[in-house]
Formats: structure tokens, sequence, C-alpha cells
């Protein structure tokens, strides 16, 4: 017994040795450093509607999980680690397997087990940097194969499973799934496209009821949100197909893809107002007379030409989409621009949303790693972003300020609209129609870690051997910063900027290591490509 005891102990040294061989170095950042956030958020909450991991075990969870950040600005560190502790709050478990809520109570407009997926694909670009992937393989098996309504909203979920696969490095299910993300394109195309090439919705299906280019919700019109993610799903089937030798599918849907991009163009695009707009169904019909902030929806989907461009010059704009608490949802200067504590609780005419503030950031980090313009910059996105995270705030009833995230936000004073309204909404109290005590709370309906990760830090995923890091912090931003355990492709990954070389003792300036050995050195912040190969 006592020498089997010992071959046991040697074997366990022996695998700790060996993984520390494989991963020497791998932990920049000590976990531990940042267990005080989860444990005041804990303090701080009422967990009304608990789900497969509560509180309890959220720390466990979130330190096996998740890449550790580390920056100068505690706000949007704080953000970042209580965006991942309430995104931990809405996997479910299911006879299905696992599922991702956007509500935490049941809402009686979801679908099978509470799900919506009108926010799916967010789920899916947030949730993909987590290291135990099985959540979003079954979250997405469940909308093609266990029974979630795809079509209930519009929604992007082909190219939220590419860009998936796309830090995993893993193509198996995205090619498992091809006949099913064909079918589902095939539905749509049948149920909400016609003649003139473009895909028409409701604005409430898009999820954004009572938009200024929307007032008559019975009436689709061709919006620049459903074009955009029925073009990003094409092109998404495209390369699926393509890598699974499926030549004839690959070549049909890119044909698709680059007829949509062309109609989007051709009809979508008001040259007059330098912007995306929504167009009215009907011969003649001429577009609507708003700016919203969904007209930037095309560049999550990188199908925008140069020309388009100078639609940024209007984000920064005080006069148009800035505020002081987020980006309005249509242009401030407009006559239908509107902050009502009356009629319906989601209103899209002028409230900041963070789905729409989410979706924009996206599309503004892809348009400053892809191209050359003039119209806005590295430091707007920072100064969006920075603003962003300080909004996810409430001043609860004692007076004290928490880490919150909900439904729309006035822009004006951070006050978050939906959750006013609807706690005094029946009888002074909630409405169970309505969805219950605090519906909106810890709402999943937008990303931010993402936008930390592949936008500010700068991963950008991607198929193949090929590891591409851009930075989007502007120079003399921050003296230090470290990314911490990014699973990638199998590998784990620590990017970190250092100006001193003091806060993490590996020397002055902008390093990225492979399984814990430096592979990249400079002394400035830069974009920087490189191989990944079996020796790291």
């Amino acid at each position: 017994m006592r020498s089997r005891l010992k071959y046991i102990v040697f074997g366990l040294i022996c695998c700790l040795w060996a993984s520390q061989e494989i991963y020497p170095q791998t932990i920049v950042l000590n976990s531990e450093s940042f267990k005080h956030y989860i444990d005041s958020f804990n303090v701080n909450d009422q967990e009304l509607y608990p789900q497969y991991i509560p509180n309890s075990e959220s720390w466990k969870f979130l330190s096996d999980n998740i890449p550790l950040l580390d920056c100068p600005d505690k706000m949007m560190e704080q953000t970042y680690y209580f965006r991942w502790w309430t995104y931990r709050k809405h996997i479910r478990k299911t006879p299905e397997g696992f599922v991702i809520l956007e509500f935490l109570p049941d809402v009686s407009w979801a679908g099978k087990y509470n799900t919506i997926n009108c926010a799916a694909a967010l789920h899916v670009y947030e949730g993909r940097w987590l290291h135990d992937q099985a959540y979003m393989k079954d979250y997405i098996r469940f909308w093609y194969k266990g029974g979630g309504d795809m079509r209930a909203y519009s929604c992007w979920m082909a190219d939220a499973l590419l860009n998936q696969s796309f830090v995993t490095g893993d193509i198996s299910q995205a090619e498992h799934l091809l006949p099913d993300l064909v079918n589902n394109y095939t539905l749509w195309e049948k149920e909400n496209s016609d003649s003139t090439g473009l895909y028409f919705q409701i604005d409430g299906k898009d999820g954004m009821e009572v938009s200024v280019c929307g007032e008559n919700s019975e009436k689709p019109a061709y919006r620049p949100t459903i074009n955009a993610y029925q073009y990003g799903d094409a092109r998404a089937i495209s390369k699926i197909a393509a890598l699974s030798g499926k030549e004839n599918i690959a070549a049909t849907f890119d044909q698709k893809a680059d007829r949509l991009k062309e109609k989007l163009q051709e009809k979508l695009w008001d040259d007059d107002a330098g912007f995306f707009k929504v167009l009215p169904r009907g011969a003649g019909a001429p577009f609507c007379t708003a700016r919203e902030l969904l007209g930037y929806t095309p560049w999550f989907f990188n199908m925008t030409r140069s020309s388009d461009e100078r639609a940024w010059k209007f984000l920064m704009d005080k006069s148009y989409f800035f505020a002081p608490f987020g980006l309005t949802t249509v242009e401030q200067n407009h006559p239908g621009f509107a902050i009502s504590y009356k009629g319906h609780e989601c209103q899209w005419d002028g409230p900041s949303w963070p789905f729409a503030s989410s979706v924009t950031l996206t599309g503004l980090a892809n348009t400053l790693n892809n191209d050359q313009q003039k119209y806005i910059g590295k430091k707007d996105y920072f100064t969006l972003l920075r603003q962003y995270a300080n909004a996810q705030q409430l001043t609860r009833e004692d007076g004290k300020r928490v880490p919150w995230i909900d439904e729309n936000l006035n822009p004006y004073t951070g006050d978050w609209i939906a959750r006013t309204r609807l706690k005094t909404w029946e009888n002074g109290t909630w409405s169970a129609e309505k969805g219950g005590v605090e519906r909106g709370k810890d709402y999943n309906h937008s990303t931010y870690c993402d936008l930390i990760i592949s936008g500010l830090i700068g991963i950008r995923p991607q198929l193949g051997n090929q590891l591409v890091i851009n930075p989007l912090l502007p120079d003399n931003t921050w003296d230090y910063f470290c990314l911490d355990r990014i699973l990638y492709h199998g590998h784990m990954l620590t990017v970190l900027y250092d100006k001193t070389g003091r806060r993490y003792k590996k020397g002055k300036g902008f390093f990225i290591f492979i399984d814990g050995k430096k592979v990249s050195d400079h002394p400035k912040l830069q974009k920087v490509c490189l191989t990944l190969n079996s020796n790291h």
C-alpha cells in the first residue's frame, strides 16, 4: 500500500512538472487578486432567479473559465468582471443541454426554456472566450436541433458560430450543422425577402420596438439590421461550406452575400444623408427621415465601401448620437427623438441601448482594424467603451452605487428607464405579466467583455494558424495592462504592456506570450501577426 501511494504521489508530481513545462509562466496575473470583485458583487446582490451556477459557486466558475484583465482604469476593469459575473447567471441547464438566457425570470414572449434568439449571436460572441466551450456548443446546437425558435426575431447565428470557431480553432460543429444553417437561411429567404433582393422586418421583430422609423410596427420595412445579419450568415455559410469541401454550396452563398451587399448599398444607403437607413416597402417610398444607430450595423459584418466611412462623422457629434451616458438610438436633432417615461417601456426612439452600443462598437473596431479613414479613431473607440463601462451602474435607494446592467438608459441622466417604469407598473409594484420583479436586472442582451478582448486589447480571431493582435488603446493612455489566460486555438495567450517594466517584471514595452513563452517584444503598442505552431 505504501509503495502504491509512493507511485501515486510521484505521478502527481510528474504531472505538475509536465504542466509547468507545457505552460511555464502562463499565468502572469494571480486570479486571487480579482476575487474581491466577485465577493463584492455577491454581497451586494439580491439573487432572485438563480440558475445553474449560483452566486455561491460563481468565483469557482469564473476563476476556471475567463481571461483575466488588469488595467489602471478600475471602472473598466470592474465592469469586465461584473459582466462575466452576470453572464454566468444566465447559463441554464435543460434536458437539451445548456442554454443562455436573455432574461433571468421567465417571460411570456420567450420560447422553449425561456430562450430568446434576439441577442443569441451576441451571447456566442461573448461566450466564445470561456475556457469550457461545452456551454456554447450546447447552446448553438439547441438553436438548430433542440427546438429553439431561430426566426422569432432577426438573428445572425451562422456568423456567430463561425466566429466562435475562430477562437477555438475547431470547425467541426459548424461543418456538422451546415445543412441546418442552409435550411434556416432558406426559410428566411422564403418568409422575409421579396423581388427587391432585400429582406424586410418590423422593428419589434428586430428587437427595436417603437423606433422612429418603425412608427407603424405592423408594417415591415427594409432595414439595415436584418439585411446585414443575412449577409453575415450567407458569408459564414459560404466559408463553412468551403472548409467542408462543399464547393457548390460555398459558391451559391458567396453569390447570395455579394448580391445582398450590392442591394444594401444600392437601396439602403441614403447618399444625401451619408448613412444607411430604413426604407419602407412600396414602390417609390422615400427613406425614413431619421438617421438611427442601427445604420452602423453593416460595419459589424465588414460589408461596406470606403465611400461609406463618412457615416462615422456623426457618431461622436452631440447633435447626433453622442450623449453623456451612452449613444442614442436615433439622432438627437430629429423631431422624432424622445426620452419618454410613458407608453411602452422599451422604446428605441432615443434611449441608449447596450445592444445597439455593443453592435456599433464592434463595427467601429472592425473599421479601425480594416479601413483607412479620417472620420473616427482609436481615441473615440476608447472614449465610447469607457463611457459604456461607466454607465453600467445603479444608485440604490440606500444611496449605494453598485454595478448594474439593465435594458435601456436615459442617455442624459444614466437612469435605467425600463426599470424605473416597471417597478411601479401595476398597483405601484412589478407586473407579473411584464416579467415580474426586476425583470431587466442582469439583462443579457449585449456584449462588453468581447469588446475589451477583441477590440481594445485587439485579439482578432481567425481560422488557420495565424494570430493577429492589434490593440486599439490610444498611445500614452495607460501605463500598463495585461490580458492573461486567453484560450485561443488550444494555446494559452498573455498580452501585456508595461511602460516602466515594474508592474509585471517582464521588461519595458509590449509583450505577447504563447503557452508561457515570450514570442513578441516591442517597445510600443503595435499590430503583431504571429504564426501558431506545435512548439508553443
